[in-house]
């Protein structure tokens, strides 16, 4: 066994939207991503990784936290009664240096991050970033009528237009020149010790642009109009178009490689290897037609979004090189992992475990013999179905209540995505006494309201989120065949149970999804703080023999219905050569 590195630094190169089917070294057979199978070789590829919070700032709270939160709480800033793992290290005199492109930390819902940091680079322009101002071009009602009809008329798209426009080459893209930067930090400090460096890319999330030299990897017919941006929505579009996207996104995943590659050259170059822990990983995958969906989070949390590759090199364990770990992990997991390298002690409200036991094969995914890393992963959306896992196993849970409530929010920094909390949202907030992570602090608890379209079971999005399913992703990994097994929904749902009392869920939780709810009796998260329910009350929870099961099972979350296209996009321009399936063939009628 090694002795260990004399020096202690770390790099995280972290991805938005790496799909783990799109990965060679996860079976994949047509991306060109030579560098990610050359990190497979140097690393420990995880099998089992899965999201916790999701999309994008849930996922990156966890990062820092190493717990989950959206049954607590939407998408949102870090809180000030959360532990940061960037922080932790600043404060026990290891410098951390984040640069990225990922817009979304400059927004009204993620400028709490960023922060944490000793030192920061800021990448402008991805994805409708606010950055170049060009005032015609933002008003012009033609500029981008060539475009897919329902991002016509976002001023998001019309912003990604104008910044595409200073783009010309890949050199010029923000994920170039993130890692470029990235790139200056290890050469400035390669000598030094105890650092840690985060190269964060919003790539390959959508839009999935790319320039020319990457996208002739990838031939194809496709005759529609210019379209690299799906809609959140079911499919409408025809196999043509289905197949585009997804040659687009290997193209966007073929940039990536090119700059991971740059990353390993420095690491051979000055032999990093020796004294680096290095860690490759992503917040989700996306939907590119399968299940007939596009996209993520208004959908189930099939495995092509929940299932995400992760690698790590851990110098204290070089042995490890070219394998993989079949352990049960998260995004929780990170923070533990990094502050353990640097001998930083896991503070008590994080749920995450260091990865460096299932480096080693001590706590792989065997859950008969005690030694698992975790028994089960839960994972899901603010408000949309909670999922849990055991690694053979995935059990989606759906809302038992029409309106999908109650439900509430708790924070102390009421912001969404790109706004604040409006006052209509915050007439009724409450104060909460809070949970053990608010560290005594008094929250507010205010009261949320899905849309309709997420409820109603007249839409897809409202059918799949309120849906429970059953599926066996060894024997299916696909999920396509749902399976009705009371037996193994009773067990699942004990799973779940467990995790979300770890969590310490409130109450709400447990009625909207009509389930039975544990009790605590002690702090910690350990088994014995939790009093479960009656094996009779998880019983009378399963739903796999009732019709409304049965319907959720026929059904699969797929999705259906195709729903007509939106009234507020009937002032669009319709493409002649617009690409739909036969029902869709010409422009919405007019009422």
């Amino acid at each position: 066994m090694s002795k260990g590195p004399t020096k202690k630094r770390c790099v995280m190169v972290m991805y938005d939207t790496l799909c783990r089917h799109f990965m060679p070294s996860y079976g994949n057979e047509w991306v060109k991503a030579p560098n990610f199978q050359r990190l497979a070789q140097r690393t420990v590829q995880f099998d089992n990784f899965y999201v916790g919070s999701m999309p994008c700032m849930p996922a990156r709270r966890e990062m820092h936290t190493g717990r989950y939160n959206f049954l607590h709480r939407s998408w949102g800033p870090l809180e000030p009664f959360d532990d940061s793992m960037p922080e932790l290290l600043d404060q026990h005199g290891v410098h951390a240096h984040k640069v990225t492109d990922h817009h979304h930390y400059w927004e009204d819902g993620g400028a709490t991050y960023h922060q944490r940091y000793t030192t920061f680079d800021l990448v402008r322009g991805q994805e409708g970033d606010k950055w170049v101002g060009d005032v015609e071009k933002l008003r012009d009602p033609s500029f981008g009528a060539d475009r897919w009809p329902e991002i016509q008329r976002f001023a998001m798209l019309k912003q990604d237009m104008i910044n595409r426009e200073h783009m010309t080459r890949s050199e010029l893209q923000p994920q170039h020149i993130t890692f470029d930067l990235g790139l200056e930090f290890l050469a400035r400090n390669k000598d030094a010790d105890r650092w840690f460096l985060q190269i964060e890319t919003f790539d390959p999330h959508e839009p999935f642009f790319s320039q020319a030299e990457f996208q002739r990897l990838y031939p194809h017919e496709y005759d529609g109009p210019p379209f690299d941006w799906p809609p959140y929505r079911e499919l409408r579009e025809d196999q043509q178009t289905v197949e585009h996207i997804r040659y687009l996104y290997a193209s966007l995943v073929s940039f990536c490689d090119q700059q991971l590659g740059r990353v390993l050259d420095v690491f051979d170059e000055h032999d990093l290897w020796q004294d680096t822990l290095l860690l490759v990983n992503t917040d989700h995958g996306f939907l590119m037609g399968e299940h007939d969906w596009w996209a993520k989070v208004v959908t189930p949390f099939f495995q092509e979004v929940a299932h995400i590759p992760f690698w790590i090199h851990d110098p204290r364990a070089p042995e490890c090189a070219n394998s993989k770990s079949q352990a049960l992990a998260q995004t929780i997991d990170l923070a533990p992992t990094i502050l353990d390298y640097f001998d930083i002690a896991t503070p008590q409200d994080m749920q995450g475990q260091r990865l460096l036991d299932a480096l080693r094969g001590d706590n792989d995914n065997d859950n008969d013999d005690g030694k698992a890393m975790r028994k089960a992963s839960l994972y899901g959306v603010m408000g949309g179905q909670v999922n849990v896992t055991d690694g053979r196993y995935v059990y989606m849970r759906g809302s038992a209540t029409d309106d999908n409530g109650p439900l509430f929010e708790y924070t102390l920094m009421p912001t969404h995505m790109r706004s604040r909390f409006a006052p209509a949202e915050l007439r009724d907030w409450q104060r909460s006494d809070g949970f053990a992570f608010t560290k005594d602090c008094k929250v507010m608890r205010i009261p949320t309201r899905t849309p309709k379209a997420l409820i109603s079971a007249d839409t897809p999005m409202g059918r799949g989120r309120r849906s429970t399913l059953l599926f066996d992703v060894q024997a299916d990994p696909g999920q396509l065949e749902p399976i009705m097994s009371t037996e193994i929904e009773a067990r699942m749902i004990r799973l779940m149970l467990l995790e979300m009392a770890r969590n310490e869920c409130p109450s709400e939780q447990y009625e909207r999804l009509g389930l039975p709810e544990p009790k605590r009796i002690a702090a910690g998260h350990d088994d014995a703080a939790i009093v479960m329910p009656s094996d009779a009350a998880i019983a009378a929870a399963c739903v796999s023999a009732t019709p409304e099961g049965s319907a959720a099972a026929a059904n699969g979350g797929e999705g259906q219905p195709k729903m007509p296209f939106p009234a507020w996009a009937q002032g669009s321009a319709f493409p002649d050569n617009l690409r739909l399936l036969p029902e869709y063939q010409g422009p919405p009628k007019k009422a």
